[in-house]
């Protein structure tokens, strides 16, 4: 897979209690990458949007979108995909294509990572990846569905997880 076979990523802090990992950024990019290269779906040229958050934002995306009012630690919000691109003018690429968004709080993490035993970034390359995998259209609504889900998610983090990949900063 080459580099633009990889999705563009933009990591957006949107909260300053994100400022404490000032790693996140990496971190994120990171999961998203070793995601993308171990998917067989045809991530392509596209664009993924992860949000850095906090309860609040969390909570207010929740109670619009799913009609939950309170907190979540990921929200995936996959982009609609356009059936066919209108022609472009001669000398003009394709732009990206937008997989979706992803939005994680920063406070639901860092409570779940302590309650869980882990360490903070790495709970934070599982968020990521779970996202990732909504953008793509996995789910696990049914137990099926879940354990495909999941042992995708465990290959994933265990390839992050890899020797070359031990340094941490939690």
């Amino acid at each position: 897979m080459t580099r633009a076979d990889l999705p563009v990523i933009d990591v957006v802090i949107a909260a300053s209690c994100w400022e404490q990992q000032a790693d996140a950024g990496r971190v994120v990019e990171r999961a998203l990458t070793t995601a993308a290269e171990m998917v067989e779906d045809d991530v392509g040229e596209a664009e993924v949007v992860v949000m850095l958050a906090d309860d609040a934002a969390l909570a207010e995306l929740n109670a619009t979108w799913r009609g939950i009012d309170q907190p979540t630690n990921v929200l995936s919000f996959p982009a609609p995909q356009p059936r066919a691109a209108p022609p472009r003018p001669p000398g003009i690429g394709d732009p990206p294509r937008h997989l979706g968004d992803i939005a994680i709080a920063y406070e639901t993490l860092r409570r779940e990572a302590l309650e869980e035993g882990k360490p903070f970034n790495t709970h934070l390359s599982h968020l990521v990846v779970h996202g990732f995998l909504h953008l793509l259209g996995h789910d696990h609504i049914d137990d099926a569905e879940a354990e495909e889900m999941e042992a995708l998610e465990r290959e994933i983090l265990a390839a992050l997880a890899g020797p070359a990949m031990r340094q941490r900063s939690d």
